[in-house]
């Protein structure tokens, strides 16, 4: 029946339409010729204007009056629970509905050939490296990116080319299938880049991790390839399988694909995989592997060596992946969307790459599900070793998550201090801007990391910092 729709155009109706992975499926089912409604509790730009620019008309707020205009599928996002008016109208009127991910599995990558991208960390900018080594290729990929690569304009596109590349996350699907999303991705070639505990509020520990991954993996065809970073511990149980190819990539010994010969400069990443050499405009470690892992599944479908490295060197990197926001007063600002404790302590280590002998401050909204909660009470006093000056911020929502289980920002603090650090616990945006613009100087660093607007802190810093050295 999904085939037989998705022959023709439809009304698709969307709850939840304003995160930037339902934007970009509300683009892909508008390119692809359907009608797109939606709605979502914020409504505000960037996102509203996106959406609003390419004639998808928006609803604010949810009430069953939104679905008067009949539509042939709801498309239910995961942040959409019982006791939702319009979700509840769904099911009493037993309106045709589906999952997001169910949506792009019938919709968009049935009948392809499907790249997914997995993984703790690296995700994103793996997804999107992948995407722009095959477009500058002229294989004019479909895909789906939870971020905007700055090579490309938006973080979603239908083509009629047989690729698809997608990132495929483990969080959950809906309130209806607790599976992980990547699951209904039809992979040929699943990318996973490594494992670890996140999403603690559906994840109780590594172990179910590792069982969401393993059926990732167990859909991967004969003629398919499953492509997992070696050097990962967590990873390593889950790759003695017989039904599907496995090609391990990393740095160590023991790997099919394997990075040698690193050269880390503050500009650009190089590496070799046997006689080829290999440079990324990219900084640090993490971003060696997961160019590692875009060179091997790029060779595995078939691209030259030379047509991956053309691909590399003129690919711009991802927003909100350490990107630099502004410079003032010889401060530069810096933001990055890490929140697990091993992305800050990897970033960190890369801006030292990047900014070499310059002081470098690192402000921490806890934000995530996971960073809100005291799962990463211990990890996160570690994951900062590389930072100079540590400003921590109070738990964002914290009415979201039980006092029990919250994450404590000044217990963060004094144990950040405790083990030789310099940090501190400030209230609220205006504080920690006064506190950084009254403190940094000409030739530091400030790196914020958030996954959310964070009150538009980076703005505030560099319109406060002053303009001469101090």
């Amino acid at each position: 029946n999904s085939r037989k729709k998705a022959g023709r155009s439809m009304h698709i109706h969307i709850l939840g339409i304003c995160g930037t992975f339902m934007g970009g499926v509300a683009l892909l089912a508008r390119s692809a010729g359907h009608r797109v409604t939606g709605c979502d509790a914020n409504v505000y730009p960037p996102m509203s204007t996106f959406l609003a620019d390419r004639r998808i008309n928006v609803f604010s707020g949810y009430d069953e009056k939104n679905l008067a205009h009949k539509p042939d599928l709801v498309v239910i996002g995961n942040a959409i629970g019982r006791g939702n008016p319009e979700a509840e109208a769904v099911l009493e009127r037993k309106l045709r509905y589906c999952s997001l991910p169910e949506l792009l599995k019938e919709f968009f990558i049935r009948g392809k050939r499907s790249l997914v991208v997995a993984g703790t960390h690296g995700k994103t900018t793996t997804t999107s490296l992948l995407t722009w080594v095959f477009e500058h290729a002229g294989l004019n990929p479909g895909y789906l990116i939870g971020g905007i690569p700055n090579n490309l304009t938006q973080g979603a596109r239908f083509t009629g080319s047989e690729w698809f590349i997608i990132e495929g996350d483990e969080y959950d699907t809906a309130f209806f299938d607790k599976r992980s999303k990547f699951v209904h991705y039809l992979p040929e070639v699943a990318i996973v880049n490594n494992l670890e505990l996140d999403h603690a509020d559906i994840f109780e520990n590594v172990a179910s991790v590792q069982t969401a991954f393993r059926r990732l993996m167990i859909l991967v065809p004969r003629n398919g390839l499953i492509l997992a970073n070696g050097d990962d511990a967590n990873l390593r149980p889950l790759l003695d399988v017989k039904h599907a190819p496995v090609r391990r990539y990393g740095l160590g010994e023991g790997n099919e694909s394997r990075a040698t010969n690193l050269d880390l400069a503050p500009d650009a990443s190089s590496f070799s995989i046997g006689e080829s050499r290999f440079r990324i405009p990219l900084i640090g470690e993490l971003n060696v592997r997961n160019a590692l892992a875009v060179a091997s599944c790029a060779r595995h479908c078939g691209l030259t060596d030379a047509q991956i490295q053309a691909g590399f060197e003129t690919f711009q990197g991802v927003k909100r992946r350490m990107e630099v926001r502004g410079v003032r007063g010889g401060v530069t600002v810096v933001d990055d969307f890490a929140h697990h404790p091993t992305a800050i302590r990897e970033t960190l280590k890369a801006l030292r790459v990047r900014f070499p002998g310059q002081r470098l401050w690192a402000i921490f909204e806890p934000r995530t599900n996971s960073t809100r909660r005291n799962v990463f009470q211990q990890d996160l006093a570690v994951s900062f070793g590389d930072a100079d000056q540590v400003v921590v911020a109070p738990v964002a929502n914290p009415e979201l998550v039980p006092s029990d289980i919250r994450l404590d920002p000044e217990r963060l603090t004094r144990e950040l201090n405790a083990s030789g650090g310099r940090a501190v616990f400030l209230p609220d945006v205006d504080s920690i801007v006064t506190h950084v613009t009254g403190a940094a100087k000409s030739g530091e660093v400030v790196c914020v990391f958030t996954n959310g607007g964070f009150g538009g802190i980076h703005q505030k810093l560099l319109d406060r910092l002053p303009t001469a050295s101090h």
